[in-house]
């Protein structure tokens, strides 16, 4: 890669938090919505909202991912990363199918409170290519990256991101990382952030993620299934 020597090189620690966010939130979903009770609209719109709110976060994460990384290790990763990026490919294609499947049946169960298990279902399907996905990645993509892909490149990523989610959701998405976070890691983004975010997201992320686990899973403090998985 002609890249200046002393360009600093992406820190893919913040994708093991974001990672850890996906690993519990969607291992938790599938019993959510069977214990929604069937005809019970209030509870299934709580739980509706929530994984809606997920299932556009982790679409585009992964768009983000197939426009701004896999090019970029395909160009300069030879051939480590020719022998896993079309497999990273493939697993995508399979996770947007159970995503859309699982998109489809949300409005529905959302209105009604009827066919959740059939989105149960639709939901642990996506979790198990889910988790195998981030497992493989954590193993031959990361390390890629962080060898590859500038600091600057992998700024990218979360921007993206960012850049598609409205404004007011934001810190709740922080603090759903941060649940988890090293907070090392959660000071190092953190960094890059202008200075009232760097100032009030530590305070007002937590909180609101408080508020919103109450109301999602009844407790402040759902189990960390992302902790010590990598």
């Amino acid at each position: 890669m002609n890249k200046n020597h002393s360009e600093a090189m992406a820190d893919v620690r913040d994708m093991y938090m974001a990672h850890a966010v996906f690993r519990r939130e969607f291992s938790l979903l599938p019993q959510l919505v069977r214990d929604v009770r069937p005809g019970d609209v209030s509870r299934a719109e709580v739980v509706g909202a929530h994984a809606e709110m997920l299932c556009h976060t982790l679409h585009l994460h992964h768009e983000g991912e197939d426009l701004l990384l896999w090019p970029r290790l395909v160009e300069r990763g030879g051939a480590a990363a020719a022998a896993i990026v079309p497999t990273m490919e493939a697993q995508h294609h399979a996770i947007e199918d159970g995503h859309a499947a699982v998109v489809a049946l949300l409005p529905q169960w959302r209105r009604t409170g009827h066919g959740g298990a059939r989105l149960a279902e639709a939901l642990e399907q996506l979790r198990v290519a889910l988790i195998e996905h981030m497992a493989m990645e954590e193993a031959e993509i990361l390390p890629l990256a962080a060898r590859y892909v500038t600091a600057a490149e992998w700024m990218q990523l979360g921007e993206h991101g960012m850049a598609q989610t409205p404004k007011k959701r934001l810190p709740l998405a922080f603090g759903l990382a941060m649940y988890e976070g090293d907070p090392e890691v959660i000071k190092a983004v953190l960094a890059h952030a202008p200075l009232p975010a760097r100032l009030l997201m530590p305070i007002i992320a937590p909180r609101l993620f408080a508020a919103h686990a109450r109301r999602v899973h009844g407790t402040a403090t759902p189990p960390r299934i992302g902790a010590g998985t990598r």
